[in-house]
């Protein structure tokens, strides 16, 4: 029984030990091929505003844009108890304040998760006949955003935000293995 016990956690720790390097290093990746549209996963907003990790987000959508590398900039993300405005909503307002055309915007308002932010798009995508998208995100969120993108069907890459205030050792780390943990949950689940 002990062997048994002993050959479990290994093979737990190997897997946990891959995912931790796949998401490091998938978290350096991005494409810099056009794409129909970029998909902005939701974070946290203040009342009406979105937080620092959130603007990052956004901002970079907003220069994949300006580049001429997306055509629409979809923001998803639902609305959490206290806030005025939803993820999505805010996100493209911030992006309207900067010059983003309303035409250029799509919301998803209803999403709380990455998975949700992500499947919820799809039919916007498809009533709007965008193909190939760009995720944007953290870096270190990556890995497991375009792997659940892939899975929902979609032709989906990689754009992480050139700034993140995962920095430290300490929550670069923390953000890394909360990251590597939900990669596995999800491929465990079958959801990615």
């Amino acid at each position: 029984m002990r062997s048994v016990l002993a050959a479990v956690f290994l093979a737990a720790g190997v897997l946990c030990a891959a995912a931790f390097i796949e998401v490091a290093i998938y978290s350096r990746h991005g494409d810099d091929a056009p794409a129909d549209a970029a998909i902005v996963l939701g974070a946290a907003v203040y009342d009406d505003r979105p937080s620092p990790v959130f603007r990052e987000r956004i901002r970079h959508a907003v220069m994949l844009h300006r580049a001429g590398r997306v055509r629409v900039l979809l923001m998803t993300g639902g609305r959490a108890a206290g806030d005025h405005l939803s993820e999505g909503e805010a996100a493209a307002e911030w992006a309207r304040q900067q010059g983003v055309p309303p035409t250029a915007l799509l919301v998803e308002a209803r999403s709380r998760t990455t998975r949700e932010n992500i499947a919820n798009s799809v039919p916007l995508l498809k009533a709007h006949q965008l193909d190939r998208v760009l995720i944007v995100s953290d870096p270190l969120h990556m890995r497991r955003a375009v792997a659940i993108a892939r899975a929902l069907g979609l032709n989906a890459r990689p754009s992480p935000t050139p700034t993140t205030r995962y920095t430290g050792w300490g929550s670069w780390t923390g953000f890394l293995l909360s990251e590597a943990y939900h990669l596995n949950r999800c491929r465990l689940l079958g959801a990615c």
